[in-house]
């Protein structure tokens, strides 16, 4: 649906009438009506007006509301006012995706600790008081919950809300829209990857193409203008589809949206499966060169286009390629009722906890409001992104359902090329952040989960890749030399035989210590000839010892590596006892090759950016 906005202000009681118009708050709601923005640029204008009262007067009337300032709660420190909610009604799904989850299904989270639908309409009345107008329900498969009718009911009763939403996979959409249409259900999206009937059934494990697409003409036949229907574009599956998507908007009031492939848990998101919008713009404009973009909304999400003559348009969700963030307003609510500010963040908040402890009103409003103050700026790109831990898209709700898993991804690609053409053509669980300021019933909330992490915290990036996500070397030369150091280590586990022949220096090839000890110390001179992106350290000391573990039956490596640079050295720390224990192998694999190379680590570096100290605990930095 095309972005509406329209203005809501704010007047002082009991001010005089020439206080400055700065007064009034914008944000946007979706209405029925044509776009009637006030733009910024004119404020100034009117700050001197005295005819102030008179606009709130007119904009009282058309809206027929009193006038509220938007909630203070909702609006994060960027400024962005979220007036868009995104609840999940379930986890669950009646199609078996080869790409979202197993024939059998997945673990489901209990039914006790899932939203009810009571506890669904208690957030949803909560966020409409202050100030969101769209809700939009999801999954799973939303249609499949029991209550879906009744909740849609309840909604449309909620004063201020303009727009109820349902993202759904189509499936049982065609008999019970009647209902939900009369129940209040005033917007639809549609999942629909591909338009090859035997592509479909393969892929989702389950029959059903002509009922999506009977889903989609119905909706068309009740008024739902455009119908949304939302297509993952994915390399090697469904890139070559993207023409025939595109001709569905000749004949029909449809706007099929091209989502990127975007990086979730257990997805196995790889750059090179991802088409770009401005690729997939191309190739539509070298058949359609008269595709003409339309104008967006504020908060728009798609990039809208329209070729002159079709009945319908085509949009782009940009996620990765160009993101959105600086105009985002929506908030997601999980099925099992954790508030997530950000599609991407693992940072959640446990709203259910929160109701369910008996919290008040305006203790919840502040857990929602601390939450909402602690979304970034934007999220951390595609390739930092791909890295963190994130619930899969089946358990989170959205435009997008569940991406596939890279093996399977390559099988479908053996088998969808040799079928006919037949067109022309979602657990982190992370609640209450630490650094957010608890409610004043503290130790009644004592119960609820703390986070995991810090969500304030950048996420980590990658240093050897620009922009684009291609192989860079790191540019050292404004930084100063310093002494730096690294330690690494290596384990090699003999067995009997060769640990004793080794350790009585019997080997048929000699001294293997004093051999490996020298591999280890040339090794890490040819570390930069060895790593492509490693830089050439002139090195002060290098040292390769060596422990007897008689217990294991094994040699312990250890290296430590010195230089004066402006870049560490742990990487010659790494390659020389990396070599120093193949070369052990070498000296001893004719006594025998059950022989394993084990626990290559890093111990320590110091002297740049930032020390490093493995703690006794493998798994934790110090």
């Amino acid at each position: 649906m095309a972005a509406h906005a329209s203005l809501c202000c704010r007047f002082l009681q009991g001010q005089r009438k020439t206080h400055k118009i700065r007064n009034l708050f914008v944000r946007g709601v979706n209405t029925d009506s044509q776009p009637h923005p006030l733009h910024a640029s004119k404020l100034d204008e009117l700050e001197s007006s005295t005819n102030y009262m008179k606009t709130a007067s007119k904009l009282q009337e058309r809206f027929g509301t009193d006038i509220k300032p938007f909630s203070s709660f909702l609006t994060d420190t960027f400024g962005r006012k979220h007036s868009y909610l995104r609840i999940s009604l379930t986890e669950k799904c009646n199609l078996r995706c080869q790409y979202c989850m197993p024939e059998e299904g997945v673990k489901l989270t209990p039914k006790a600790q899932v939203l009810s639908t009571a506890e669904v309409l208690t957030i949803a009345r909560l966020f409409v008081h202050e100030g969101v107008d769209k809700i939009r329900l999801t999954g799973g498969e939303p249609l499949i919950h029991p209550d879906v009718l009744h909740i849609i009911a309840e909604l449309r009763k909620l004063q201020g809300l303009q727009t109820i939403a349902v993202t759904t996979n189509g499936l049982n959409l065609s008999k019970a829209l009647p209902r939900l249409q009369q129940a209040g259900l005033t917007h639809l999206n549609i999942s629909l990857d591909t338009l090859v009937p035997a592509k479909f059934e393969f892929i989702v494990r389950r029959k059903g193409f002509h009922k999506v697409m009977e889903s989609i003409d119905k909706a068309i036949e009740l008024g739902y203008d455009p119908v949304k229907v939302n297509c993952v574009v994915m390399r090697g599956f469904n890139e070559d589809e993207v023409l025939d998507f595109v001709s569905l908007t000749e004949k029909k009031p449809v706007e099929v949206r091209f989502i990127e492939y975007m990086p979730f848990d257990g997805n196995k998101w790889n750059f090179k499966k991802m088409v770009s919008y401005q690729e997939m713009l191309d190739q539509i404009r070298q058949h359609w060169p008269n595709i003409e973009p339309l104008p967006a909304g504020p908060t728009d999400t798609s990039k809208t286009y329209q070729i002159p003559g079709f009945r319908g348009q085509v949009g782009f969700i940009t996620s990765m390629s160009e993101h959105f963030c600086g105009t985002c307003n929506r908030l997601r609510i999980t099925a099992d009722g954790n508030l997530k500010v950000c599609l991407f963040g693992s940072a959640e908040v446990s709203l259910r906890d929160v109701l369910r402890s008996g919290a008040s009103e305006e203790e919840l409003l502040q857990i929602i409001g601390a939450a909402v103050g602690k979304k970034k700026k934007q999220h951390a790109g595609m390739f930092n992104i791909s890295k963190m831990k994130n619930r899969p898209m089946i358990f989170i709700g959205a435009d997008q359902k569940a991406q596939p898993k890279s093996s399977r991804v390559f099988s479908l690609q053996t088998n969808i090329h040799r079928w006919p053409r037949f067109s022309r053509g979602r657990l982190q669980t992370v609640v209450l952040p630490r650094s957010l300021p608890l409610p004043p019933n503290a130790k009644r909330l004592q119960s609820i989960r703390l986070c995991h992490g810090d969500a304030s915290k950048d996420p980590p990036q990658l240093s050897h890749t620009d922009a684009q996500g291609r192989s860079s070397m790191v540019d050292v030369g404004a930084k100063r030399p310093s002494c730096r150091t690294a330690s690494a280590q290596a384990t090699v586990k003999l067995g009997h035989a060769a640990f004793s022949l080794l350790r009585e220096n019997q080997l048929a090839k000699g001294d293997a210590l004093a051999v490996s000890q020298i591999a280890g110390i040339l090794a890490s001179k040819q570390t930069s000839n060895l790593i492509p992106l490693c830089h050439a350290l002139p090195l002060d000391h290098v040292s390769v010892t060596f422990q007897l573990d008689q217990e294991q039956d094994a040699v312990v490596v250890r290296a430590t590596c010195r230089t004066t640079g402006r870049t560490g050295v742990e990487m010659e720390a790494l390659t020389a006892v990396t070599v120093a224990a193949l070369t052990v192998y070498d000296m001893c694999k004719a006594v025998t090759h059950d022989i394993i190379i084990t626990d290559i680590k890093l111990i320590s570096k110091t002297g740049g950016k930032r020390d490093f100290h493995r703690s006794q605990n493998p798994n934790q930095e110090e």
